[in-house]
């Protein structure tokens, strides 16, 4: 009887010892950028959290369906000429020797005042329409 178990214990100890045995260390590495892991991954998940969202927002209103090809033209043009208005009036307030002259400028409903404060260039942004406001300082190099 001792023989008859000695044999599969033999053959048992003899597969233990014959297996190539291989182990690594195991680390952590965060995904998330706001649990230490790279901000190149921030866009990934923020895009991959988005195509997941089966809620949409009931009160949101997406501009792009309620106008027309002409409304939305006249729209982008209007985008666009403010953006040259702006880059021109920055240009002509700074200028070449960067000489800060304050004034007070308007572009239809849109009132304009540049003013030298200690911070910097003042810039106060009046909607006349709605009454609505907003101030951009740029400051001193």
């Amino acid at each position: 009887m001792l023989k008859k178990l000695s044999t599969p214990l033999m053959l048992l100890i003899a597969l233990c010892f014959t297996t190539d045995l291989n182990a690594q260390q195991l680390t952590y590495k965060p995904i998330n950028p706001a649990f230490g892991g790279d901000t190149f991954n921030y866009q990934w998940l923020l895009s991959s959290a988005e195509s997941q969202n089966k809620f949409k927002d009931p009160d949101a209103v997406d501009r792009r369906e309620d106008l027309s090809d002409l409304d939305s033209f006249a729209d982008g043009l209007n985008r666009q000429l403010l953006s040259q208005l702006s880059r021109a009036l920055i240009t002509s307030q700074i200028g070449i020797n960067e000489d800060l002259r304050p004034g007070t400028f308007s572009f239809g409903n849109l009132e304009v005042e540049i003013l030298d404060g200690l911070d910097g260039l003042i810039v106060n942004i009046l909607d006349t329409s709605t009454g609505d406001t907003t101030q951009v300082i740029i400051p001193n190099n």
